[in-house]
């Protein structure tokens, strides 16, 4: 009866046999041989045919629970050859969801960085060594869980109001009601809900979930959403962010001024940049405005119901040029407030606003609710 150790050189293949009477039952690698195989050809116990240990798993602890930013980065200690040394292997990750794989990850490092985790859940996490077509064993199966839905908050670099809870982290101006499950209705040209940040977010996103929107609303210059720097007139602020929804047609606009640059849509349709789009206001929308990598780029997304998947009916973008969006003080609108050319520049009348996100990571799943 014998053991076979199959030994890797540069250019051959070396089979050595040793007997079964051998004393050492772990024998070392061969001398001047720096990377003997890893490999065996018959499988071991769980299935794998890699002569490996299983990864170590380090973070997030066992049975702890991750920050209220829904991220989570799994890290792991390499993985040991039991018969050799420098051996570079891939490392599988898997996570799962009882003993479902919901997502697995394959990465010549040791971590594997997570976003749009689902809110309050538990989840279980692996890793295993590969190498060609060979695995090792799994390691441990650490867990970690999810934070509730996290409430509203306003911090340096992020800004987040759900407003589908009877409350708001903002300020609102005039008017206003609120819907339970659907946010704040904001009935006339004046009512906007206002956010002074603690400090300024120069590139990300503005976005938020807009329900009763319809082509028949009075208005020139009906706002959406905003920004701008200070409280100066909004019309003339050299800072500003304005997403409209013009007259009493769909007609979507929008302008973003920097510290050296302006971007804006032109013209009219049907034939310029400004475009119709058929709102609906059995949907609901969400309008996304993202200024980062020097580019400037509005989408509108529809859907009926939450069960719904999100279906894009606007999408339109320009490049500007010098410095990052720069406001000092830094101020962001739900609606937004009127200008010098009278109170019809102001809020979409009548639409009702959840989920306001400012920040440069991306939207989260939990914003989508």
């Amino acid at each position: 009866m014998f053991r076979k150790l199959i030994v890797v050189s540069a250019f051959s293949f070396v089979v050595a046999s040793v007997a079964c009477g051998d004393s050492n039952k772990s024998p070392a690698s061969p001398s001047g041989v720096p990377n003997a195989s890893t490999t065996t050809t018959d499988a071991n116990a769980d299935g794998s045919n890699l002569k490996v240990n299983g990864p170590e798993p380090v973070s997030p602890a066992n049975n702890s629970t991750t920050a209220d930013d829904f991220t989570a980065t799994l890290r792991v200690n390499a993985a040991v050859p039991k018969y050799t040394s420098g051996v570079q292997f891939s490392y599988r990750f898997q996570l799962l969801n009882g003993s479902t794989v919901v997502r697995e990850f394959t990465t010549a490092g040791l971590s594997w960085s997570l976003r749009e985790l689902a809110v309050n859940t538990t989840y279980g996490w692996r890793c295993r060594a590969e190498l060609d077509q060979n695995f090792g064993p799994w390691s441990a199966t650490w867990t970690f869980r999810t934070p509730e839905q996290p409430e509203g908050y306003n911090r340096p670099g992020e800004l987040y109001d759900p407003l589908y809870n009877g409350k708001t982290i903002g300020r609102v101006n005039n008017v206003y009601n609120f819907i339970p499950g659907k946010g704040i209705q904001l009935p006339t040209w004046l009512s906007y809900v206002e956010y002074r940040l603690p400090q300024t977010v120069r590139s990300g996103e503005l976005s938020m979930i807009v329900s009763n929107v319809t082509e028949g609303t009075p208005g020139e210059k009906t706002k959406i959403m905003a920004m701008r720097e200070g409280l100066s007139d909004i019309t003339t602020n050299d800072r500003r962010m304005t997403v409209e929804k013009r007259g009493n047609s769909g007609v979507v606009a929008w302008r973003f001024i920097t510290h050296f640059d302006q971007v804006d849509t032109i013209g009219p349709p049907p034939n310029g940049e400004r475009k119709i789009v058929n709102f609906d206001d059995g949907f609901e929308y969400l309008w996304s405005a993202n200024f980062r990598g020097n580019r400037f780029e509005l989408s509108i997304f529809e859907r009926r119901s939450n069960a719904d998947a999100w279906r894009q009916v606007y999408r339109f973008g320009k490049n500007y040029e010098g410095a990052l969006y720069d406001p000092s003080p830094h101020y962001a609108y739900a609606g937004g407030p009127a200008g010098r050319a009278g109170p019809q520049s102001g809020t979409v009348p009548g639409i009702i606003v959840r989920q306001v996100w400012l920040s440069n990571r991306p939207r989260p799943a939990f914003a989508n609710k």
